[in-house]
């Protein structure tokens, strides 16, 4: 009949017509994939390398910048190149068996010429899986080569020789280290109870010797003007055998300077001329004076 309903129809003709908007709507949004995925950017500090799905991972790396990559046949995979800090702690024992428990923070950045060898064999997270292992390796082999006292006493010279074979060590992994340096260094607490005991025996130690060569300085001190006043007594008993006058010199010179002293006094006191010592008479010379008034009475 020709009116009847055949979907057949209907269908065929809508596939028809729905098959160039298909077909176009395939092409843009290939056009848009391919266009979104075509370019890539390499950012300040990072460094690329392209993997194919034909080929894996390609030898050629590329520096910041805009690239173009294949869309699904190629994939980037960016390097942080810059220089990272590492800090890391290892519990080791010393030459003498002593427990040390030392810290080290390393700068380390992946060797930009081998690239496509770092990620084919550790990945991007490399410095987390070489790291941690190499230096443990390194920090027990170079510690227990010193003494604890010597840990402490050739710092740096211990920092500089770890630094030297984690070097070398990571090279292995092309890996490249910056800056090596201890941060902390500790030991166990009855180790740092000796050192700090042995520390205060010696400085009472020096504050003893300290102490003795005082009490020497002064013995000789003492002796020094003992014999100074030895000889002082001698010289005066000479000088007295030779001039007797001498000792009429002496009293003037202590009667000068009792005179000078009680003249800057503020108290005002009256003694007789014996308790200052000024009595400057001597007895030949009161008994001559005695004669001399006795006389003069008789006339």
């Amino acid at each position: 009949m020709a009116g009847r309903f055949d979907p057949r129809q209907l269908l065929t003709r809508l596939a028809g017509s729905a098959t160039p908007i298909i077909a176009g709507g395939a092409v843009l949004g290939g056009g848009y994939y391919a266009a979104t995925n075509m370019v890539y950017t390499v950012e300040a500090g990072h460094i690329a390398v392209k993997y194919n799905r034909m080929s894996g991972v390609g030898d050629t790396t590329y520096r910041e910048g805009v690239h173009l990559r294949l869309p699904w046949f190629e994939r980037a995979i960016v390097f942080d190149v810059r220089a990272r800090p590492h800090t890391m702690t290892s519990l080791t024992g010393s030459k003498d068996l002593q427990m040390v428990n030392i810290s080290l923070r390393a700068l380390c950045k992946p060797d930009t010429g081998n690239l496509p060898a770092i990620y084919r064999t550790l990945g991007l997270d490399y410095d987390e899986k070489v790291l941690p292992s190499i230096v443990n390796e390194v920090l027990k082999s170079v510690v227990a080569q010193y003494n604890a006292s010597q840990l402490i006493v050739q710092r740096e010279l211990v920092s500089r020789t770890i630094r030297h074979h984690l070097t070398e060590r990571a090279k292995d992994f092309h890996i490249l280290l910056d800056d090596v340096a201890i941060t902390h260094l500790s030991f166990s607490p009855e180790y740092e109870k000796a050192v700090e005991s042995k520390q205060v025996a010696q400085q009472q130690a020096e504050r003893a010797r300290y102490l003795v060569l005082t009490a020497q300085e002064e013995k000789k001190k003492t002796i020094i003007h003992a014999e100074g006043e030895m000889a002082s007594a001698k010289m005066i008993g000479a000088a007295i055998q030779q001039n007797p006058g001498f000792i009429e010199l002496r009293k003037i010179s202590v009667a000068k300077e009792i005179a000078s002293l009680l003249s800057r006094s503020s108290n005002r006191m009256v003694l007789d001329s014996s308790s200052l010592l000024m009595n400057l008479v001597g007895e030949n010379d009161k008994a001559k004076l005695e004669a001399a008034a006795a006389a003069q009475n008789k006339k």
